[in-house]
């Protein structure tokens, strides 16, 4: 049987990488979520030594982690650039 919980996991992305195109907004990097059907957008707050610049200057590759920061998902930064365009 699904559950609740495994529907939000399947829309969120739980443990999905993404190539993301992040900004600061109040001091906080956050990323349009790349499904377009998930209900919250993505802080990035874990990894953030991984970043070269703040914010940077292209896409990043980042991991949709299992916890929100209020009303977004926590994203890890997995590596400071984003090789795959088609994933951005």
């Amino acid at each position: 049987m699904t559950s609740i919980r495994d529907l939000f996991g399947e829309a969120v992305g739980f443990g999905e990488r993404y190539c993301l195109l992040v900004e600061e907004r109040d001091g906080t990097l956050v990323a349009d979520h790349p499904i377009d059907s998930s209900p919250v957008d993505v802080v990035v707050g874990e990894g953030l030594d991984r970043l070269p610049e703040r914010p940077p200057d292209g896409p990043i590759l980042v991991e949709i982690r299992r916890r929100f920061d209020g009303d977004r998902v926590v994203g890890e930064v997995v590596d400071g650039r984003c090789d795959d365009p088609d994933n951005a």
